[in-house]
């Protein structure tokens, strides 16, 4: 999944959080959904200006995320 056309960091939107298209629907957000046991179908209900594509690239940029971060030990 390639996200950078579809995540979007803007300093003046949501404190410079990544938002999904340049709107205010943040990547923590739909994350905070799933986490909370929303189905994509669910979000997509809620939120229906938001496709199952924003989702995936929203859990894609979450795994680099994770992929980069650095573990520093005592």
């Amino acid at each position: 999944m390639q996200y950078p056309d579809i995540i979007t960091i803007e300093p003046g939107k949501r404190g410079g959080k990544p938002c999904i298209r340049g709107m205010r629907i943040t990547v923590y957000d739909v994350l905070g959904y799933l986490a909370s046991g929303m189905t994509y179908d669910e979000i997509l209900e809620d939120f229906p200006y938001l496709t199952q594509t924003d989702i995936l690239a929203c859990l894609s940029y979450a795994a680099d995320r994770e992929r980069i971060t650095m573990t520093i030990t005592p």
